[in-house]
């Protein structure tokens, strides 16, 4: 059996070696992935009650004071005390009812749809629910909205979201953007490619001549624009109307997508991501060692200080407890097989201005 690209049309995907997707079923889950992945911009995806979701989203607010800036950053995962002060995005949030929270569907582990329960679940859907029901009382006051990695600020900015909790890392140039939450996980870029491909070790030469891919708007596309290694990571027409979205996608599944059709080499992206992928296909595995050091945040519009800090302080308690903390209780359950040994959370950093 021959699987298509569903972006490309009938018979023109290229022909590789496809191996087995446990994780969504199989060939044709993994082309159903795929296609899901590929259509997807900002669908509401389930909600409790019955509640429609509001058109005038989470609402464009008054922002206040900013925090750090790009250009005087020098430490990005800094963020605001944690407090329970109520302004104007958690008044909208209680106003509503629901939190309207930006995540993935197709991040295995992290915030993915349960195949057979048709469920959103993982370890950033585990956080959403802390948070809403610390500003609404229950888990379940949540509107999930499946973003692509590329519009994850979008969705901020134009207030489609009142958070996004999607493996989103803190950096000085998202800064200028969005504000972040204190740091709910560390991560860092690493190589994902087949087992069975010795020539690839790393993040290193060893990339050579490979095509890789990388998600839009993703760190790992940064890094290899300050050093690609001689690597093919950028599509003819990336960033027009034309762009072929096969070295660069809109979502980070889509690569692993491109590496089992054999149409790419290697894969580029956070390795808490691709131990979920190599946890879906045991095919491929992760090369070399991690070469950055990144923390995910829960972003929010820019501005919008008391959500960060009331965030803050949901983390305070979602922290605390040692190995029976709900952090770990959620890393146990999702992330312990993938990526053992992690003994707790990354230690908060608070603004002292």
């Amino acid at each position: 059996m021959t699987a298509k690209d569903p972006r490309t049309g009938p018979g023109t995907a290229r022909e590789g070696r496809l191996h087995r997707l446990r994780g969504w079923g199989g060939v044709t889950g993994m082309a159903a992935a795929c296609a899901v992945t590929a259509s997807l911009t900002l669908l509401p995806l389930s909600h409790s009650g019955k509640d429609a979701f509001d058109a005038q989203g989470a609402g464009s607010g008054t922002a206040h004071a900013v925090q750090t800036r790009a250009d005087d950053c020098t430490d990005p995962e800094a963020s605001l005390e944690p407090g329970r002060a109520e302004g104007d995005a958690i008044k909208r949030i209680k106003d509503r009812g629901k939190l309207i929270a930006g995540v993935d569907q197709n991040s295995f582990q992290w915030g993915f749809r349960n195949p057979e329960s048709g469920n959103l679940e993982g370890f950033d859907i585990d956080l959403v629910r802390a948070v809403a029901k610390d500003i609404l009382g229950s888990p379940d006051k949540v509107i999930f909205r499946a973003i692509p990695t590329n519009q994850r600020i979008a969705a901020l900015e134009n207030d489609k979201v009142d958070v996004v909790v999607r493996t989103m890392t803190i950096n000085c140039s998202r800064l200028d953007q969005v504000s972040f939450s204190t740091a709910y996980f560390q991560a860092g870029q690493q190589v994902l490619a087949a087992k069975e491909d010795a020539t690839i070790t790393g993040f290193n030469s060893s990339l050579a001549g490979k095509r890789v891919c990388t998600a839009e708007g993703s760190t790992a596309y940064e890094a290899l624009e300050k050093e690609s290694f001689g690597s093919v990571f950028k599509d003819e027409h990336d960033g027009s109307a034309a762009d072929e979205d096969r070295l660069t996608v809109p979502n980070q599944l889509d690569c692993l997508v491109r590496l089992q059709m054999g149409e790419v080499d290697a894969v580029v992206t956070d390795n808490a991501l691709a131990a979920g992928q190599a946890a879906q296909d045991p095919a491929v595995e992760l090369k070399g060692a991690p070469f950055t050091t990144e923390y995910y945040g829960v972003a929010t519009k820019k501005g919008a200080d008391d959500l960060v800090s009331r965030v803050n302080e949901v983390l305070v308690d979602y922290r605390a407890g040692g190995t029976d903390s709900p952090w770990m209780i959620s890393y146990r359950h999702w992330l312990a097989d993938g990526l053992p040994g992690i003994k707790g959370p990354p230690a908060p950093k608070y603004r002292n201005d």
